[in-house]
């Protein structure tokens, strides 16, 4: 599976089948801790939070458990700068859903101010 961009991701956001997941700390999901080279803090809308280290030694059931959704699902996956959410999409797909990474994850989608942000 091919890696998300942020113009699909932008455009997806509406889609309620799809699951966005900030694999990120709750800190920086709240927006009140966060890198000081981002210009917002905050998270994508509509993106559901689990901390990356919360997937560390869970049987696929644990995954599927804390995610919430059903096997085969598609969810994108996002970090800071895409190392974490790399890792996450690897538990998410042994899980057994189509999941893919967003890369450029909130280092990038923070420095354009025409995509919408959450606090």
């Amino acid at each position: 599976m091919t890696d998300v961009t942020a113009a699909e991701l932008a455009a997806r956001l509406e889609e309620e089948a799809l699951i966005l997941l900030d694999v990120r700390g709750l800190a920086e999901y709240t927006g009140a801790l966060g890198a000081t080279c981002d210009p917002r803090q905050g998270h994508i809308p509509g993106a559901r939070h689990v901390d990356v280290t919360a997937l560390f030694g869970l049987s696929p059931d644990g995954v599927r458990s804390l995610v919430g959704a059903e096997p085969g699902a598609e969810v994108i996956a996002y970090c800071h700068s895409g190392n974490r959410s790399a890792l996450a999409v690897e538990m998410l797909r042994a899980a057994g859903y189509a999941a893919r990474n967003y890369p450029g994850s909130w280092h990038e989608w923070s420095r354009d101010p025409a995509l919408p942000a959450e606090p």
